[in-house]
C-alpha cells in the first residue's frame, strides 16, 4: 500500500507546475528591483551628506518623512493594484511595462548634483524630497505588483519554492552589482593618510553615472520578466475588496503580524548595513573593502541556493529560518565583541569579512525562502478567513519592510551624527579621525548584534507556519484555485 501511494505521488503532476525558464524570468524582474533599490539605498545617504552637503539630521528628517508619505502611498497602490481590472496580459504583469521606464528615470534624477545648479541650501534640500519621493512612489507602484505576481504564476508549493529562490538569485545580481561595481566609479582618491595610503571621497560625477547605469539595466530587465512569465491563477475580473475587512484580517493572523515584525528587522538591517560605507570610508580607510564585504555577504546565498529546494522540501521554512536565524545573531554578538579589540589596519579588517561571512550564511536562508513565506502567509488568510488579496497583504508587508528602513535610515544617520559624531560636510574627504572612526565601528556592531538576536526569537518561537502546519493550508488552495477553474471553464 505504501508502495502504491509513493508511485501515485510520483505520478502526480501539479495543474500550475512551471519550469526553469519561468523562474529565469521572474529572476530578472527582482534584479531590476535591485539594481535600483540598492544602489539608491546603499550610496544615496553618502550623496547626500558628502556632495550635496546637506546635515546629517536634515537627510534624517528627509527620510523619516518620506517613508510617513509611505503611510499612505503604499496602502493607496495595494488597493489600487486589488481593484484593478486584468487584461489580457493579466492583472500585474503589465505594471512591468508601464512603470519600469518612468521607475528607472527616478533611480537616475536622485544622483543629480543638484549643488552645481544653485548655492541654495533650500533649493538642495527641495530637490531632495522630491526625488526620492518620486523614486519611492514608482519603486512602491512595481514592487507590489511585482511580488503579488509570484502567487498567480503558480501554486505549486514547489513551483512557489522555485520561484522563491530565482528571486533570490536576482535579488543577488541587482544587490551585489551595485556594491560591487560601484566603489570603483564613485568615489575618487582626493589625498594620501599618516600612513601613506589613499584618502577616498565620494565624487559627484561618478555617483551620477553609475545611477543612470542602473536606470538603462533594471528598465531592460523588467521588460525581460514581462516578456517570460504568465499568469496561470485566476483573478477576479472586477474584485469587489472589503480593504478595512481584509486589513484587520492581518492584523488578527499570527503568522502576518510575526513575517511583519521580522520584515521590519530584516529589512532594517539590510538598510542600516549602508552606513558600512562610512565604516570602509572613515575606519578602515579602504572602500575597496565594501567590493569584499558584498562577496562575503552573497557568497554563502550562491552556495544555499543550489541546495534551498530540497533543504525545504525534506525540512519546512520556518525550520531553516530559525537555524539560519541562530547563526546569523550569534556571529554578530561576536562580531561586536571581537572586531573593536583588533588592529584596525590589518586584523580588523580580516576579522570584520569572516563575521560577515558567517552572518550571510544565516542568513541566506531566509532571503532565499522570504518570498514563499509572504506566499504561504498568504495563503493562510484565505484559508482562514475565505479572503484573497494578494496586493493588499503584498502592500502591507511592503509597507513594513520600509518602515524597517526608515528606522535604519533616520536612526542611522543620527547615531552616525550624534553618537560616533560625522559631519560629511566637513569629514567626507578626511579619512579616519579617531574618536569618530571609533564611533563608526560601535554603531555599525552593535545594531546587528541586537537585530539579528530578535529575528532569531520571532522565527524561531514566533512565526507558527512549520512544514506540518502548512499541508491543510496547500490542500485547501488547491481545492479553492480547483473549484474557481472549474467555474471559469463552466
Amino acid at each position: 500500500m505504501a508502495k502504491e501511494r509513493s508511485l501515485e505521488a510520483a505520478e502526480f503532476q501539479h495543474p500550475n507546475k512551471i519550469g526553469i525558464k519561468e523562474g529565469i524570468g521572474y529572476m530578472l524582474g527582482d534584479a531590476g528591483n535591485l539594481f535600483v533599490l540598492t544602489y539608491v539605498s546603499s550610496f544615496l545617504k553618502v550623496f547626500y551628506t558628502d556632495v550635496l552637503k546637506i546635515a546629517e539630521s536634515k537627510v534624517a528628517t528627509l527620510f523619516l518623512v518620506t517613508r510617513l508619505w509611505d503611510a499612505i502611498n503604499d496602502p493607496m497602490w495595494g488597493a489600487l493594484v486589488a481593484k484593478k481590472k486584468p487584461n489580457k496580459d493579466g492583472k500585474f504583469r503589465p505594471y512591468l511595462k508601464r512603470l519600469s521606464i518612468p521607475l528607472g528615470i527616478s533611480a537616475m534624477l536622485c544622483f543629480v548634483d543638484f549643488r552645481s545648479f544653485t548655492s541654495s541650501d533650500a533649493m538642495v534640500l527641495l530637490f531632495a524630497y522630491i526625488t526620492y519621493i518620486a523614486f519611492g512612489m514608482l519603486y512602491t507602484g512595481m514592487n507590489i505588483p511585482f511580488g503579488s505576481l509570484a502567487s498567480v504564476i503558480t501554486d505549486d508549493p514547489d513551483g512557489r519554492t522555485l520561484l522563491s529562490t530565482f528571486r533570490s538569485i536576482g535579488g543577488g545580481i541587482g544587490g551585489a552589482a551595485p556594491l560591487l561595481i560601484a566603489p570603483f566609479i564613485i568615489y575618487k582618491t582626493v589625498g594620501v593618510n599618516a600612513e601613506g595610503n589613499p584618502i577616498e571621497a565620494a565624487d559627484a560625477n561618478g555617483m551620477m553615472m553609475f545611477g543612470i547605469i542602473m536606470g538603462v539595466c533594471s528598465i531592460v530587465f523588467y521588460f525581460a520578466c514581462f516578456k517570460t512569465t504568465r499568469e496561470r491563477i485566476p483573478s477576479e475580473a472586477d474584485p469587489k475588496v472589503d480593504m478595512k475587512k481584509t486589513y484587520l484580517g492581518m492584523l488578527k493572523s499570527r503568522p502576518f503580524v510575526t513575517c511583519a515584525l521580522a520584515g521590519v528587522l530584516i529589512s532594517g538591517q539590510l538598510q542600516f548595513a549602508s552606513l558600512n560605507q562610512y565604516l570602509y570610508k572613515n575606519y578602515f580607510e579602504n572602500t575597496s573593502l565594501s567590493v569584499i564585504g558584498t562577496i562575503a555577504n552573497y557568497l554563502p546565498m550562491v552556495i544555499m541556493i543550489l541546495l534551498m529546494p530540497k533543504l525545504v522540501k525534506k525540512y519546512g521554512k520556518k525550520e531553516l529560518c530559525g537555524i539560519g536565524t541562530f547563526f546569523a545573531a550569534a556571529a554578530s554578538i561576536l562580531m561586536y565583541i571581537i572586531v573593536p579589540k583588533c588592529d584596525r589596519l590589518s586584523t580588523a579588517p580580516v576579522v570584520f569579512m569572516i563575521f560577515l561571512f558567517i552572518i550571510g550564511f544565516g542568513y541566506s536562508f531566509v532571503s532565499i525562502t522570504n518570498w514563499a513565506v509572504v506566499a504561504d502567509v498568504i495563503d493562510y488568510q484565505e484559508y482562514k478567513t475565505g479572503i484573497r488579496s494578494e496586493s493588499a497583504i503584498y502592500a502591507v508587508y511592503t509597507f513594513c519592510r520600509k518602515l524597517g528602513q526608515t528606522a535604519a535610515d533616520t536612526g542611522g544617520l543620527l547615531l552616525l551624527n550624534k553618537v560616533a559624531g560625522y559631519d560629511g560636510a566637513t569629514m567626507g574627504d578626511k579619512g579616519y579621525i579617531p574618536e569618530v572612526g571609533e564611533g563608526i565601528l560601535f554603531v555599525c556592531t552593535i545594531i546587528p548584534a541586537i537585530v539579528y538576536t530578535l529575528v532569531f526569537i520571532l522565527m524561531q518561537f514566533g512565526y507558527p507556519l512549520n512544514k506540518a502546519n502548512l499541508e491543510p493550508v496547500y490542500s485547501y488552495v488547491r481545492k479553492a484555485r480547483g473549484s474557481s477553474e472549474e467555474t471559469a471553464n463552466a
